[in-house]
């Protein structure tokens, strides 16, 4: 049976925040298939099919990427970057998902091709309004260009 393509990536290395996101997202009624990486190393391995994904071409039906930006090993700037520099994933949509509110991180984000910006709320119901909101957007209205 081949694997179920997700459509969603969402790269967090908190557990606790990856389970509450999930949560919010079948709550509010998007049932698209999530995959979930816990840090940007895993993150580039899954979205260019090396190391454990390798073979696989699982990234092809995704809609949009959740992105924190602080991770161990691989940043979600240098994911970003990355992506932003690979015409597969020039035009993918990526929002930052990050509890940075600094300046100077939202400008990078911006200057390295992010689509969207959001700072995680520290309260659950507004965190969960928040994503289940750019998922809504991002997946169900707005029209992504195909590969």
């Amino acid at each position: 049976m081949p694997e179920i393509q997700p459509e969603i990536l969402m790269v967090e290395d908190n557990p606790n925040d990856a389970e509450l996101s999930l949560l919010a997202l079948k709550k509010a009624g998007i049932n698209n298939v999530v995959k979930i990486v816990k840090d940007g190393a895993e993150a580039l391995e899954f979205l260019f099919s090396e190391g454990k994904y390798a073979g696989k071409q699982l990234q092809l039906q995704l809609k949009v990427v959740f992105l924190d930006l602080k991770m161990p090993k691989i940043s979600g700037f240098q994911v970003l970057e990355r992506m932003r520099t690979s015409p597969q994933f020039d035009s993918l949509p990526v929002v930052i998902l990050s509890s940075s509110n600094v300046e100077t991180d939202i400008v990078k984000a911006y200057k390295l091709g992010a689509n969207s910006f959001i700072v995680k709320p520290i309260d659950y119901s507004k965190h969960a309004a928040a994503l289940s909101g750019a998922a809504h957007y991002w997946v169900k209205i707005n029209q992504t260009l195909l590969s």
